[in-house]
């Protein structure tokens, strides 16, 4: 009776599956790809890869004040990755910053700047990342001298420092709205661009001015984006922006290196595969904001 009963079961699931409403399988690619998409828009999630490493599984280190953490693993492995996650606790994750079991999440995952993301494009992001394939890969536990005072010293930040957005249903179309939407929400460009204090907190009277090697995130120095004309972006023109958004190409033919080359290559998706239109858009964005003079060596 079994391998009988085995076989009900495969065609009931068949005839789910062909008998779904017209359009329905469509709509589920099309909202997958439109999550890859806004996965590439994000440089592919490149903080949970390590360099050459497997795609998606975590375990990048990150320097803290108080030591060391790193990043988790978002495949859909059920033991160690989101594989057991709803989509509501990923989506609590990604803008609220409270793991499926209540704890809070560092700051380090920028949380903050994706709660102003798009309703739209959170849900096929999730979708998109339901696609990933499982990856077993446990995440390296906190290293830390102050271990215990994790939940309260988030909560602290939090209320002192942090600044969460209401998203909209939908993300803006085009133009300079749409810059600043990808660049704030998105793509995340102050996340590396606008220097921090000693206690990780952005210093908004620089955005997006640039960090120095000291100061720069996994100890890189970071460049001034900025219209400023001598030490920023002010003399790059709008297209040149974009090329180097989509190719990692400079107006001068040197390529850029390090945390900037990652997201444009993607984990594989990234940068690299973002429309004309969008890179464009950052462009005008960045030529909007104020020049801020700021060198970086």
């Amino acid at each position: 009776m079994k391998p009988v009963c085995g076989l009900k079961l495969s065609l009931v699931l068949w005839l789910g599956w062909v008998l779904l409403p017209a359009g329905a399988h469509g709509q589920s690619d099309d909202l997958v790809a439109r999550g890859r998409y806004v996965f590439a828009l994000a440089g592919g999630c490149a903080c949970h890869t390590v360099p050459e490493g497997t795609p998606h599984i975590g375990a990048r280190a990150f320097p803290l004040p108080f030591g060391k953490v790193y990043s988790t693993n978002i495949t859909q492995d059920k033991d160690t990755g989101l594989g057991a996650w709803s989509d509501q606790q990923i989506r609590d994750a990604m803008v609220r910053g409270i793991r499926r079991d209540g704890a809070r999440i560092l700051p380090v995952m920028p949380y903050e700047q994706y709660s102003g993301m798009a309703q739209d494009d959170l849900k096929a992001l999730i979708a998109y990342l339901r696609t990933l394939k499982p990856v077993e890969k446990r995440t390296p536990a906190l290293e830390s001298w102050m271990p215990f005072a994790r939940s309260a010293g988030v909560w602290l930040y939090l209320k002192i420092f942090g600044r969460f957005s209401s998203a909209q249903a939908q993300a803006p179309r085009a133009g300079v709205e749409r810059g600043r939407y990808l660049v704030d929400h998105v793509s995340l460009c102050g996340d590396c661009h606008t220097p921090r204090n000693w206690l990780g907190v952005p210093q908004r009277s620089l955005y997006l001015a640039g960090a120095s090697q000291k100061i720069g995130p996994l100890g890189e120095a970071v460049p001034n984006i900025t219209p400023d004309k001598e030490t920023g972006i002010g003399e790059w023109k709008r297209e040149e922006i974009a090329d180097l958004l989509i190719s990692g190409t400079k107006p001068d033919l040197d390529n850029v290196q390090g945390l900037m080359h990652e997201v444009i290559r993607g984990t594989p998706h990234g940068y690299k595969d973002m429309t004309r239109e969008d890179a464009l858009a950052i462009a005008d964005y960045l030529r909007s904001i104020p020049p801020i003079k700021n060198k970086i060596d």
